[in-house]
């Protein structure tokens, strides 16, 4: 249940059609709505609409011309639990970025007290556009949440990334908003992603490692409150989110240098990176040329981070790994647990479809010091990555 009050703020876009399956998933939840709508979100989607399924009159202007009642941006300021503004278009955002209280929805943000979490909405070239990247990011640094808008087509009729985000996940996000804090203060580090163990100044031992779940992990734990370091290997994703530090490696020798300095200051370690278990001894210092003979590359144990902190951790520290099996994955990763000392272990099978390396969902059996083995659905890495997370709370309190 979601039993807040909740501003749903409707700004001129035509997501603001979604507005209207928001505001009934947020009442049904339990949630108490008052809608505050711009002019020109009137042309998309009606009021009368939007009161209906709010159960709530709708705020527009700063008074009614028919008899005066006046629509405190002040006073909704202070009954809200949460200003949510969806979708938030990028005129919007602008303005908020600026200071600008030209409309109700505006000095009413202005006026908050509560958290705010945008929405936003657009074609996929204002999204990229760099004003408005850097008007998103200004938000973020205030402490406005971001909801990452989908990829899909777009009003235009181009595809890209600018859609709002839709209602069910955007209660979704709002569930897990309020209980996200449940971590403040909490330090964890996390690694992500593969690592390069150099033969040649061109060539390379890696894996197939995206780093999409280490991300995933990292951005939920963020936004539970936590206070994340995020140790990448080479990767090409991003990581905007305030609450998380990235720290970027290449090597699996840097990676274990930059996991164990840090992990004495951490509550929580989570070692979601693919780590090469071997690096040439010889690296080339110039390229390598083709020859008739074979190439023979003599190889050594890389140094291994789990069982270094597993051997540093403290009694309040808690550390959590990973293990992709093939075969006999269970007893594996229970052996693993053990051998590394580990509180939690994640295990992926590559037998199961949907797991594995370049993909965008993840299954996963999660194995505790008490010998519980609990399987998950395939699903979507960032929801792996709260069932991971709800599990990481389990073991800190």
């Amino acid at each position: 249940m979601l039993e807040k009050n909740i501003i749903l703020g409707v700004t001129g876009s035509i997501a603001a059609y979604k507005a209207a399956a928001l505001a009934r998933l947020l009442v049904k939840a339990g949630a108490a709505v008052k809608v505050v709508m711009t002019p020109l979100a009137k042309e998309f989607i009606t009021p009368l609409t939007m009161a209906t399924l709010s159960k709530n009159p709708i705020m527009v202007d700063f008074y009614d011309p028919e008899n005066g009642a006046w629509n405190s941006h002040v006073d909704l300021g202070t009954w809200a639990d949460l200003y949510l503004i969806a979708p938030a278009s990028a005129n919007t955002i602008g303005k908020m970025v600026a200071g600008i209280a030209d409309n109700l929805l505006l000095t009413t943000y202005l006026s908050a007290r509560c958290p705010v979490v945008i929405a936003p909405a657009m074609d996929m070239d204002m999204y990229a556009h760099p004003a408005v990247r850097h008007n998103l990011e200004v938000l973020r640094l205030r402490g406005d949440a971001v909801i990452e808008p989908g990829e899909g087509e777009l009003a235009s009729g181009l595809t890209g990334k600018g859609r709002m985000e839709e209602p069910e996940q955007i209660l979704d996000f709002l569930e897990r908003f309020f209980v996200l804090k449940e971590m403040a203060g909490v330090k964890v580090v996390v690694t992500a992603g593969p690592t390069r163990e150099k033969i040649d100044p061109v060539r390379f031992v890696g894996n197939f490692s995206s780093g999409k779940m280490g991300y995933a992990l990292a951005r939920e734990l963020a936004d539970r409150g936590a206070e994340v370091v995020l140790v990448s290997g080479p990767t090409s994703l991003s990581m905007d989110h305030p609450g998380v530090r990235r720290v970027d490696v290449t090597s699996a020798g840097e990676m274990y240098d930059a996991t164990v300095s840090l992990f004495p200051g951490m509550d929580v370690g989570v070692l979601c990176a693919a780590v090469a278990d071997f690096t040439p001894v010889s690296p080339s210092m110039t390229k390598l040329k083709r020859e008739e003979s074979d190439l023979l590359l003599t190889l050594r144990p890389t140094r291994d981070i789990a069982a270094a902190l597993g051997e540093m951790k403290g009694e309040r520290q808690r550390l959590v790994g990973f293990a992709l099996e093939t075969r006999d994955e269970i007893a594996n990763a229970r052996a693993k647990m053990q051998r590394k000392n580990l509180d939690l272990i994640v295990l992926n099978s590559l037998n199961d479809a949907g797991a594995g390396f370049q993909v965008e969902t993840n299954k996963v059996t999660i194995l505790d010091r008490e010998g519980r083995v609990t399987e998950y659905a395939v699903k979507p890495k960032r929801a792996v990555a709260a069932d991971i997370a709800d599990r990481i709370r389990e073991i800190i309190t």
